[in-house]
C-alpha cells in the first residue's frame, strides 16, 4: 500500500506563508487517515498555535467528522508528527495537531497518523508567530 500525501497552503493575516505536505499513515491507522482526508475542505478556517509543543487546527464545528478510536502503535517521536487531538476514549473527530517537538508523553493518548514531508520551515514559521502574536494563521487551501 502506498500511503497518501496531502498538502496545506498557509497564510498569515491573508498573506501567503507557504506550503506543507504530509504523508498519511493509512497502512497503520486507516480510520484516522480516511476521516482526516474526508474533512479536508473544513481545515481551511482556523488554526491555533501553541508555541514549543504543537500547532493545532480544527474544523469550524468541532462535532464534524466521525467519532472513533484507533490504535496507538505510532509514537510522537519527533517534530513534524501529525496527530489527532481528543478528549479521551472515542473522541477522535475533527481536531489535529502538528508536533513542533518530541512529545512522547502524548503516546497512548493521541493517534499519530502522519508526518511532515515538505515545509518544515513553514511549520517553524507558524510556530514563531504563535497565537499570542494576534496574527491570523490560516490554512487557505488543502488537498
Amino acid at each position: 500500500m502506498v500511503n497518501p500525501m496531502v498538502f496545506f497552503h498557509n497564510a498569515v493575516d491573508g498573506e501567503p506563508l507557504g506550503y506543507i505536505s504530509f504523508e498519511l499513515f493509512a497502512d497503520k491507522v486507516p480510520k484516522t487517515t480516511e476521516n482526516f482526508r474526508a474533512l479536508r475542505l473544513f481545515w481551511v478556517l482556523c488554526t491555533r498555535v501553541t508555541t514549543s509543543l504543537a500547532i493545532m487546527a480544527l474544523a469550524p464545528n468541532p462535532s464534524m467528522g466521525r467519532i472513533f478510536d484507533e490504535n496507538f502503535i505510532l509514537k510522537h517521536m519527533a517534530p513534524g508528527i501529525l496527530s489527532m487531538a481528543n478528549g479521551g476514549p472515542t473522541t477522535n473527530s475533527s481536531q489535529f495537531f502538528i508536533c513542533t517537538a518530541k512529545t512522547e508523553w502524548l503516546d497512548g493518548k493521541h493517534v499519530v497518523f502522519g508526518k511532515v514531508k515538505e515545509g518544515r520551515n513553514i511549520v517553524e514559521a507558524k510556530e514563531r508567530f504563535g497565537s499570542k502574536s494576534g496574527k491570523k494563521i490560516t490554512i487557505v487551501d488543502c488537498g
